[in-house]
């Protein structure tokens, strides 16, 4: 049976017509089934309070439009703030003594056992990302090494510094002592003198790592949260920086450290100073005086989010941090939130779901269409409970699929905190891996978590996969699945690293020459795809096909569906129903040659218009 005659169910608007219940409430779930599948009857089953509860789904009329396609539906109650479900299909007996056959459809799909419920569908109550956290394109800038203004000639190295110029290479070994310290002079009036590259990429949400002071070039360790270092322009360049984003109608958004602060933080001088200090339980102190730290790092003492101080100065209200740069003159529209992981979190102390909440309802009250991301490179699916982050950056159910799927096995990239190279794996465990990531993670909070191929802290993707034409395969799949795209500044030139320290190579602006530029046309293109048709952005995922080297799946909308075809080798033709898909024109192909189920004789993407 085709992949495509499969039973479906996701939280899109074909299957979730209402994706914003009121408490108490109901909404009506939708399944598919194949007119040729055996389903007699089916139950949509959920639990109110922990208990389970079973609501008989009823046979919708058919379509006369599509006479393959049955659709069944029922009213579920949304009675707790985040509500499981999943579908019990049962089949026609055989006869008298052989009772009908039974199958769960679940979020990661259909099992003949019965599996827990790690694999329901959810919906919640709680308010959504915005809509332009959802639609949008993400381009994250590290300052120190996007560009430098007139200005920055004029700034002088301050003494923790070591000066390097724009063509100098990158040190980027951590035991090495010049990693951190190497500056470059990027500041926030070169990124404004660049808007127009970020408006050819198709960006439309600007990212910057941290702008606070801090003695090194990443600016994690910072020593203030009240201002803008001085030598990125200072308060006033960030001021002009967020007004030429929104003047474009674009969004900003500020990276946050909530785990820690720098130890020349001013709280932590105080703190450590004096063993009286209000501000001495803001961190994890020990009777010795020495102190808990960001994986072992001294100079990223952790704070103490147990401590109602702290909260109130970093996360809570009005007079935080978090809420400070919301108004003017930074106007943030939103934060990404470093180590969001480890924030609140040390040995029994586990206080990080009140931060998560601190947040976001700060960032609520200050801007209600505010957006939460929290950075989390391992399992997020317990942090991502609605009332939280809106999403993360998702590497594990996105970025190591894909790497995975497309990696060079000779690539000298390095994995991500793994002791071994990244592995390389055919579509179907690449497949599953995607789809068990969405599931675990909910529609919701897939939907609006970023798509990430890589970033400052991991190699980058054209390193990972050695190849222009794989290289634009990953960001064809980074536009085109559910999720958010976020594209970091060079990707799109073809720029190379091998760790993450490595990836933080300056933009070659003064060699043009030097970059992909049918890579940048192709990125260009795919967010111009992805913003005119909103299946790319709000569609339901159906996968048609998966072997090693092809992966195709339909993006469906009641607006307007799609069909993508990726393959990372030359390939046979792949059979799809006839009764389900019928191509039009390709609407953008990573390749000059468009690939798509006929048979191809090289890699690439291509999205079809169904």
């Amino acid at each position: 049976m085709s992949l495509l005659h499969e039973p479906h169910h996701d939280g899109s608007p074909l299957y979730l017509p209402d994706d914003r219940p009121t408490p108490d409430g109901t909404v009506t779930v939708r399944m598919r089934t194949h007119v040729d599948d055996p389903v007699a009857a089916a139950w949509v089953r959920t639990t109110y309070d922990a208990e389970p509860v079973f609501h008989e789904c009823r046979r919708e009329a058919p379509d006369p439009a599509d006479g393959s396609t049955v659709w069944w539906s029922a009213e579920l109650p949304v009675h707790n703030p985040v509500t499981h479900y999943r579908f019990l299909l049962a089949d026609d007996a055989q006869d008298e003594a052989t009772a009908p056959r039974q199958r769960w459809l679940t979020a990661a799909g259909i099992v003949e056992h019965d599996g827990p419920d790690a694999f329901d569908f959810t919906v919640t109550w709680h308010e959504p990302a915005p809509d332009w956290g959802r639609d949008g394109v993400v381009y994250q800038v590290f300052p120190d090494r996007f560009a430098r203004s007139g200005a920055a000639d004029g700034r002088p190295t301050p003494d923790w510094a070591l000066p390097a110029a724009w063509d100098d290479e990158v040190v980027f070994e951590l035991d090495d002592p010049r990693t951190a310290v190497q500056l470059y002079g990027g500041d926030l009036d070169g990124v404004v003198e660049h808007l127009d590259h970020l408006a050819q990429v198709g960006a439309t949400i600007l990212y910057t790592t941290p702008v606070f002071p801090g003695e090194s070039n990443h600016r994690y360790n910072a020593s203030t949260f009240d201002g803008v270092d001085p030598l990125l322009g200072g308060d006033e360049a960030y001021a002009r920086l967020s007004a030429a984003v929104h003047d474009r109608g674009w969004r900003i958004l500020g990276d946050l450290t909530t785990n820690h602060t720098g130890d020349t933080h001013e709280w932590f001088l105080d703190a450590a100073a004096d063993p009286e200090s209000d501000r001495r339980t803001w961190y994890h102190f020990a009777p010795d005086g020495t102190y808990e730290c960001w994986m072992g790092w001294q100079s990223l003492p952790k704070l103490n989010h147990a401590d109602a101080g702290v909260r109130r100065a970093m996360v809570a209200g009005p007079d935080s941090v978090v809420a400070r740069w919301l108004r003017p003159p930074f106007d943030v529209d939103g934060w990404r939130i470093d180590v969001a992981n480890m924030t609140g979190r040390l040995g029994a102390i586990d206080v990080n779901h009140d931060v998560a909440h601190d947040v976001r309802r700060t960032v609520a009250e200050g801007l209600p269409d505010g957006l939460v991301i929290g950075e989390h490179n391992h399992d997020a699916s317990g942090d991502l409970d609605g009332a939280g982050w809106h999403g993360t950056m998702n590497y594990s159910g996105f970025a190591w699929p894909v790497w995975s799927w497309l990696r060079d096995p000779a690539s000298p990239a390095r994995a991500f905190g793994r002791p071994v190279p990244a592995p390389r794996r055919g579509g179907g465990s690449a497949q599953r891996a995607l789809r068990e990531w969405q599931a675990r993670y909910g529609w919701r909070a897939t939907s609006a978590s970023w798509n990430v191929l890589g970033s400052h802290d991991s190699a980058r993707i054209r390193t990972v996969t050695g190849d222009p034409a794989l290289h634009r395969v990953a960001a064809g799949l980074q536009f085109t699945l559910p999720g958010v795209p976020m594209v970091f500044a060079g990707d799109e030139l073809g720029l190379e690293g091998i760790a993450g320290e490595d990836s933080r190579r300056p933009m070659p602006w003064h060699r043009p020459e030097t970059w992909d530029h049918t890579t940048l046309a192709t990125y260009s293109s795919l967010a111009a795809a992805r913003a005119e048709h909103v299946a790319l952005r709000r569609g339901s995922l159906r996968w048609a096909h998966v072997d090693d080297d092809c992966l195709m799946y339909l993006r469906e909308h009641p607006a307007g569906s799609v069909l993508v075809c990726a393959r990372r080798a030359p390939g046979p033709a792949v059979d799809l129903p006839a009764d389900l898909v019928t191509l039009r024109e390709p609407l953008v192909s990573t390749e000059a040659e468009p690939v798509g189920p006929h048979s191809s004789d090289h890699p690439g993407l291509t999205v079809w218009r169904v």
